[in-house]
This record gives C-alpha cells, structure tokens and sequence, in this order.
C-alpha cells in the first residue's frame, strides 16, 4: 500500500464528537480504520506481518471501550509494528494493557487521556472521600433497603464512627493531573491537610497552591495519614499488599479510583475485618467486571463500577486529545500529554 500523506491507523468507532478536528487530519493526512474482524489479534497480528496497511506514522484509539480488541500490547505485538511508526494517542488514563517501556525500546511515543479525564476522577474520588468518612454506604443500604430495623441502625448509628474531612490528613499516592485535581478540591472543598509521594515532587508553587507536603517515601505517607488515595498507574505488579496495608495509620481509610490490580483484595479484606482500616472506597476493582465477594457485603464498603471518568466531557476530551497528541508530533510539535516519552533513548 502505499500512499502521498503519511498513514495514520484509526482503531475502533468512528469519531463522534471532534469531527471539525478529523476533518482537519484527514485533509493532512491519510487515515485507515481497520474493521471490526481485522481488530481481532490473530487477524491483526497477521496484517501487520504482511504490512497490509502501509508504514503508518501514527495510531490514534479515541475511545477506550473500542479499538482494543487485539489485547495487550506487547513483547509478540509491539516488534511487528513498521519502524515508521512515532506515536500512538489514546483514550483512557490507564494504560495497563500497554507496555509502554516496550513501546519506548521502538522509538514510540504512547500518549494517554489523562487530562481529559482529571476533573470527572476527581469528583468520583471526592464522593469516595466524603463516603469513607461520613459512613455514607451504611446510610444508603438503610434507606434502600426498606426494613426499618435498618434504617434506624443507620441512623442511629452511623454518627458514632463518622467524621468531618475537615483537618483531616489525605494522603495521595501519585500526584499527576488526577491526583493534584484530586488534591485541588479536597483543600479547597474541606480544608484537608494533603501529603503525597511521587517519583516527582511538585514545584514549591503547586505545593502551596493545594497546602501540600511531600513525603519521600511511601512508609512516611502511611504512617501519618487518616485517607490514603490510589492515583497512580499501573505498573506491572501490585502496590497494595498485605505488607504495605500494615503500615497504614491504624483506622485509616483507604480510596481507589487507579486501578484495581494495584490492590491485594484479599489482604484489603483482612484489613477491614480486622479493622485497621476503618473504611474502603473502591471505584476499581482486582477482576473486573467481577467485585470481591466479601467486599460487596461490608457496610464500611463503598463500590462504584469503574465510573470516575464516566462523564460526557470525558468522552470528548479522550477523543479530542487522542487526535492532537497524533497530529502534533507528526507535525513536529510536542505532543500533549506523552506518558514514555522519558524512556525513549535520542
């Protein structure tokens, strides 16, 4: 195949929302959108051996619920890639079904939807927040449930355990777009003192603007505060185990809205059973679609299904974003939100 405009590869649905913008791409460059049949891996795996669709530059996948249909990306799928190839933008903030470092071996940038994302994360982070401390779940199952026994228990009950964000101590781990967004409304919204570690510490000025402290390592975090927030990728392995668990503060809460294979469910259990954590708010879980049985039954337990980023200025922003990220660094520019970009060697 071959063709005048460099090839940028479309996977997944058609555009629904930015169609000014990939009518703009699309007089600048050529675009393939490979079907649905030719999305399956062993089909997808065979075009690209055969080059069946040219040395495409870029690779854009503006939604996160298609275009991935191949699975993982990785040590098989990656080398088969044209070496023409320099960026890949995607939808979703995630990018655990990607090996990046891979990716970066082959001189190609992968770019996330993070920052579109940051502002509906947040919010779900902050209504996991107020859950965890004001007991929220145990009060919805009683109104739900329609037994006034359960309904008095809450209401009589719920108070002697709850308490106000205000002054307390939020500690997040990871502090990128959604976890300084999440940091942003927490301080501003309550008052919360906020801690954080991260591979990078923030600027003195950010720090000041969200009232935060940077702690150096992950021990000091645990030990001083009274929530800890996941928001922070995946890496390949878990972050949460039985062992980090027993260096939270004792009554501690805990939030997830990262991923949930960050977490060893099984110890999280233990941890509320044995109750040295006091609650858990998990908007992601260790084997979606499939929620932890034992979970699922604790009243100190609040469970969304992976919906924090499920908002309509969401699904605009992953479109849009995975669209600039692509036509930038085609164009020479930098791209907008880069995730391996580090790791690439000039």
């Amino acid at each position: 195949m071959t063709s005048e405009k460099p090839i940028i590869l479309h996977l997944g649905d058609p555009i629904e929302f930015n169609k000014d913008l990939y009518a703009e791409i699309a007089e600048q460059f050529t675009i393939i959108r490979p079907s649905l049949e030719e999305r399956q891996r062993d089909a997808f795996l065979k075009a690209l051996r055969e080059k069946k669709w040219g040395n495409f530059q870029g690779i854009i996948r503006p939604f996160w619920n298609t275009g991935g249909e191949m699975g993982r990306w990785d040590a098989e799928l990656i080398p088969l890639l044209p070496p023409s190839l320099k960026v890949y933008g995607s939808a979703g903030a995630g990018y655990d079904w990607m090996d990046v470092d891979i990716l970066a071996e082959h001189g190609i940038i992968y770019c996330n939807g993070a920052q579109a994302s940051s502002e509906a994360v947040a919010d779900m982070a902050i209504f996991h927040i107020i859950s965890v401390f004001r007991n929220m779940q145990w009060s919805m199952d009683g109104a739900r449930s329609g037994d006034l026994n359960l309904w008095l228990e809450a209401h009589q009950n719920t108070a002697t355990t709850a308490h106000n964000p205000r002054t307390q101590i939020l500690g997040i781990i990871g502090l990128g777009n959604i976890g300084y967004t999440i940091a942003r409304k927490a301080y501003a919204c309550f008052g919360m003192k906020i801690y954080y570690q991260d591979l990078y510490r923030k600027s003195a000025e950010q720090e000041k603007a969200v009232g935060a402290s940077f702690c150096e390592r992950l021990d000091e975090l645990l030990a001083v505060a009274d929530c800890i927030v996941l928001a922070t990728p995946f890496g390949g392995s878990k972050l949460i185990s039985k062992e980090v668990l027993a260096k939270f503060k004792p009554g501690a809460k805990f939030v997830n809205i990262a991923r949930g294979k960050l977490v060893d469910e099984v110890a999280l259990v233990d941890a509320l059973k044995s109750g040295h954590l006091s609650a858990v708010g998990l908007d992601v879980h260790e084997n979606e679609p499939h929620v932890n049985e034992d979970l699922r039954k604790m009243r100190n337990v609040t469970l969304t299904a992976h919906t924090a980023g499920g908002a309509a200025e969401t699904q605009i922003g992953f479109e849009r974003l995975a669209m600039e990220n692509v036509q930038r660094t085609l164009t020479g520019r930098e791209p907008l939100t880069p995730v391996n970009k580090h790791l690439i060697k000039r």
